[in-house]
Protein backbone atom coordinates (compact mmCIF):
# COMPACT_ATOMS: atom_id res chain seq x y z
CA UNK A 1 0.00 0.00 0.00
CA UNK A 2 1.45 3.38 -0.95
CA UNK A 3 2.03 6.17 1.56
CA UNK A 4 -0.86 8.41 0.43
CA UNK A 5 -3.39 5.61 0.63
CA UNK A 6 -2.14 4.59 4.07
CA UNK A 7 -2.30 8.18 5.27
CA UNK A 8 -5.87 8.61 3.99
CA UNK A 9 -6.94 5.36 5.64
CA UNK A 10 -5.45 6.33 9.01
CA UNK A 11 -6.88 9.86 8.79
CA UNK A 12 -10.33 8.48 7.95
CA UNK A 13 -10.24 6.06 10.87
CA UNK A 14 -9.16 8.82 13.23
CA UNK A 15 -12.02 11.04 12.10
CA UNK A 16 -14.50 8.24 12.62
CA UNK A 17 -13.19 7.56 16.11
CA UNK A 18 -14.14 11.02 17.43
CA UNK A 19 -17.56 11.20 18.98
CA UNK A 20 -19.45 12.61 21.91
CA UNK A 21 -19.76 10.80 25.25
CA UNK A 22 -22.82 8.53 25.22
CA UNK A 23 -24.84 10.54 27.77
CA UNK A 24 -24.21 13.79 25.89
CA UNK A 25 -24.98 12.15 22.52
CA UNK A 26 -28.38 10.97 23.80
CA UNK A 27 -29.29 14.53 24.83
CA UNK A 28 -28.05 15.96 21.53
CA UNK A 29 -30.02 13.37 19.54
CA UNK A 30 -33.19 14.20 21.48
CA UNK A 31 -32.79 17.92 20.75
CA UNK A 32 -32.14 17.27 17.05
CA UNK A 33 -35.25 15.09 16.80
CA UNK A 34 -37.31 17.77 18.52
CA UNK A 35 -36.04 20.81 16.60
CA UNK A 36 -35.90 19.22 13.14
CA UNK A 37 -38.99 17.04 13.70
CA UNK A 38 -37.17 13.98 12.39
CA UNK A 39 -36.46 10.48 13.70
CA UNK A 40 -33.63 9.35 11.44
CA UNK A 41 -30.69 11.50 10.55
CA UNK A 42 -26.96 11.43 9.91
CA UNK A 43 -24.68 13.10 12.43
CA UNK A 44 -21.20 13.61 10.98
CA UNK A 45 -18.20 15.55 12.20
CA UNK A 46 -17.34 18.55 10.04
CA UNK A 47 -13.67 18.70 9.16
CA UNK A 48 -12.13 22.13 9.75
CA UNK A 49 -8.47 22.26 8.65
CA UNK A 50 -6.33 22.45 11.79
CA UNK A 51 -4.56 25.66 10.76
CA UNK A 52 -7.95 27.33 10.25
CA UNK A 53 -9.34 25.90 13.50
CA UNK A 54 -6.39 27.20 15.55
CA UNK A 55 -7.07 30.77 14.39
CA UNK A 56 -10.75 30.75 15.39
CA UNK A 57 -12.09 32.34 18.59
CA UNK A 58 -14.01 29.11 19.45
CA UNK A 59 -12.63 25.60 19.78
CA UNK A 60 -13.34 23.51 16.70
CA UNK A 61 -12.31 19.90 16.38
CA UNK A 62 -13.54 16.62 14.98
CA UNK A 63 -15.42 16.01 18.20
CA UNK A 64 -17.62 19.09 18.64
CA UNK A 65 -18.94 20.43 15.32
CA UNK A 66 -21.29 18.26 13.29
CA UNK A 67 -23.53 18.44 10.26
CA UNK A 68 -27.04 17.05 10.51
CA UNK A 69 -28.35 15.45 7.33
CA UNK A 70 -31.38 13.52 6.22
CA UNK A 71 -31.49 11.76 2.87
CA UNK A 72 -28.43 13.72 1.64
CA UNK A 73 -30.12 17.01 2.53
CA UNK A 74 -28.38 19.32 5.00
CA UNK A 75 -30.72 20.13 7.88
CA UNK A 76 -28.22 22.14 9.90
CA UNK A 77 -25.30 21.94 12.30
CA UNK A 78 -24.67 21.05 15.93
CA UNK A 79 -21.92 22.60 18.03
CA UNK A 80 -21.14 21.04 21.42
CA UNK A 81 -18.68 22.61 23.81
CA UNK A 82 -17.91 23.59 27.39
CA UNK A 83 -17.89 26.96 29.11
CA UNK A 84 -16.59 27.85 32.57
CA UNK A 85 -18.86 28.45 35.53
CA UNK A 86 -17.69 29.48 39.01
CA UNK A 87 -15.67 26.35 39.88
CA UNK A 88 -16.26 23.94 36.98
CA UNK A 89 -17.34 23.80 33.33
CA UNK A 90 -20.77 23.17 31.86
CA UNK A 91 -21.58 21.43 28.59
CA UNK A 92 -23.82 23.15 26.07
CA UNK A 93 -25.31 22.59 22.63
CA UNK A 94 -26.04 25.04 19.82
CA UNK A 95 -28.20 23.91 16.90
CA UNK A 96 -27.94 25.95 13.72
CA UNK A 97 -29.83 25.93 10.45
CA UNK A 98 -27.96 25.60 7.11
CA UNK A 99 -27.56 29.41 6.97
CA UNK A 100 -25.83 29.31 10.40
CA UNK A 101 -28.73 30.92 12.29
CA UNK A 102 -29.19 29.68 15.85
CA UNK A 103 -32.26 27.48 16.19
CA UNK A 104 -31.69 26.42 19.79
CA UNK A 105 -29.22 26.55 22.64
CA UNK A 106 -29.28 24.12 25.53
CA UNK A 107 -27.21 23.58 28.64
CA UNK A 108 -26.60 19.83 28.58
CA UNK A 109 -24.77 19.34 31.90
CA UNK A 110 -24.45 21.98 34.64
CA UNK A 111 -22.14 21.02 37.50
CA UNK A 112 -22.65 23.80 40.06
CA UNK A 113 -24.96 24.10 43.05
CA UNK A 114 -25.93 27.66 42.08
CA UNK A 115 -26.65 29.29 38.75
CA UNK A 116 -28.59 26.43 37.19
CA UNK A 117 -31.16 28.97 35.97
CA UNK A 118 -28.87 29.43 32.99
CA UNK A 119 -30.40 26.22 31.64
CA UNK A 120 -33.98 27.55 31.66
CA UNK A 121 -35.77 27.52 28.31
CA UNK A 122 -37.03 31.02 28.97
CA UNK A 123 -33.53 32.46 29.37
CA UNK A 124 -31.97 30.43 26.52
CA UNK A 125 -34.62 31.40 23.96
CA UNK A 126 -33.07 34.87 23.67
CA UNK A 127 -30.30 33.30 21.56
CA UNK A 128 -32.73 31.89 18.95
CA UNK A 129 -32.38 33.68 15.63
CA UNK A 130 -28.93 35.09 16.37
CA UNK A 131 -26.53 35.10 13.42
CA UNK A 132 -22.88 35.67 12.67
CA UNK A 133 -23.67 39.40 12.42
CA UNK A 134 -24.97 39.70 15.99
CA UNK A 135 -22.89 40.99 18.89
CA UNK A 136 -24.22 39.77 22.23
CA UNK A 137 -23.68 41.91 25.32
CA UNK A 138 -24.37 40.79 28.88
CA UNK A 139 -26.83 43.14 30.58
CA UNK A 140 -27.66 44.88 27.31
CA UNK A 141 -29.17 42.50 24.74
CA UNK A 142 -28.60 39.45 26.97
CA UNK A 143 -30.56 39.38 30.23
CA UNK A 144 -28.63 38.94 33.47
CA UNK A 145 -29.53 36.25 36.00
CA UNK A 146 -28.97 36.98 39.68
CA UNK A 147 -26.82 34.24 41.21
CA UNK A 148 -25.55 33.05 37.82
CA UNK A 149 -23.46 36.04 36.75
CA UNK A 150 -20.29 34.08 35.97
CA UNK A 151 -22.13 31.40 33.98
CA UNK A 152 -24.25 33.92 32.08
CA UNK A 153 -21.21 36.02 31.13
CA UNK A 154 -19.30 32.87 30.18
CA UNK A 155 -22.13 31.50 28.04
CA UNK A 156 -22.68 34.87 26.34
CA UNK A 157 -18.94 35.08 25.58
CA UNK A 158 -18.94 31.48 24.27
CA UNK A 159 -21.87 32.16 21.92
CA UNK A 160 -20.23 35.40 20.71
CA UNK A 161 -17.02 33.52 19.94
CA UNK A 162 -18.98 30.79 18.15
CA UNK A 163 -20.80 33.36 16.00
CA UNK A 164 -17.49 35.10 15.19
CA UNK A 165 -15.94 31.74 14.26
CA UNK A 166 -18.88 30.84 12.03
CA UNK A 167 -18.54 34.19 10.27
CA UNK A 168 -14.84 33.52 9.58
CA UNK A 169 -15.58 29.98 8.34
CA UNK A 170 -18.38 31.29 6.14
CA UNK A 171 -16.22 34.10 4.67
CA UNK A 172 -13.47 31.57 3.91
CA UNK A 173 -16.05 29.30 2.20
CA UNK A 174 -15.34 26.45 4.62
CA UNK A 175 -19.02 26.42 5.62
Amino acid sequence: MNFELRFLLIASLMMLSFSLPKAIQKKVDAEIKDIFQIENFEFNAVYIPSEEAKALPSKFGNDNFFEIKSKDSLLGYAYVSKAPSKTDNFDYLVLLDPELIILKTKVLVYREDYGGEIGSKRWLKQFIGKTEDDNLRYGDNIVAISGATISVKSFTDAINKLLQSLKILHLKHIL
